[in-house]
């Protein structure tokens, strides 16, 4: 069965994205760590088999975007709107599987069990660790499942899903992951795909900078910022 895959991410500028990892790191550095989770989400996307590949960008492209992945603009004002949108307008008659750049340890396995789950379910749901989540995907989009669900918050996985479910959806669900947000999330993330582009930025970020951080203690293989 063909499905689509969806990523929803902002351009990594400075001051724009991943700010609660500051003041652990720094503007820069945040960014270049979101630039490095973008790049390791984007290449998963591009490794495993799907349909269209598609990114609802929030600014510009970057060197980070690999070739066969079309960019779309994000629409509308809140995160509820700016996913429904990216689902209508990437919607084009197959199953949609949606993830954000928070999660640079996701692999082609993972993906492809989401992929699978919707041969028979309505939906598919990945949990996120702090409340939120990682993953979504719906055989057929409908702005109304997404419109008017609180983001960023504890409890949004839980309305989101009980959203899902409300509407008769029979509801798939994946591990929770890790979402990147503060420095701590970073090593663990780091630690659990050591080989990725991410966990090269936070070693540098960490080993090799030249601005001032926050104290920092060591955890397995690399080391965790307080704030």
């Amino acid at each position: 069965m063909r499905a689509d895959l969806l990523v929803i991410a902002k351009e990594p500028v400075p001051g724009r994205v991943k700010t609660r990892l500051m003041p652990g790191y720094t503007a820069e550095e945040a960014a270049r760590l979101a630039e490095a989770a973008l790049a390791d989400t984007l290449a998963t996307v591009a490794a495993t088999p799907a349909g269209a590949r598609t990114l609802a960008l929030r600014g510009r492209p970057g060197p980070w975007l690999p070739p066969g992945v079309r960019v779309i603009p994000q629409r509308g004002g809140g995160l509820d709107e700016r996913l429904a949108h990216a689902f209508d307008d990437a919607y084009a008659g197959h199953p949609i599987v949606l993830i954000g750049m928070d999660t640079p340890q996701v692999t082609p396995a993972l993906l492809e069990q989401a992929r699978d789950a919707l041969r028979t379910a309505g939906a598919v749901f990945g949990p996120a660790a702090d409340g939120g989540f990682w993953l979504l995907g719906l055989a057929r989009p409908d702005a109304r499942l997404l419109r008017g669900v609180p983001m960023s918050r504890p409890d949004t996985g839980r309305i989101q899903l009980d959203r899902l479910r409300a509407a008769g959806l029979d509801v798939a669900l994946l591990p929770t992951l890790t979402d990147v947000d503060t420095a701590a999330d970073a090593a663990q993330v780091a630690a659990l795909a050591p080989h990725g582009r991410f966990a090269a930025a936070v070693e540098a970020c960490l080993c090799g900078g030249t601005t001032p951080h926050a104290p920092r203690k060591v955890t397995g293989r690399v080391r965790v910022g307080t704030s």
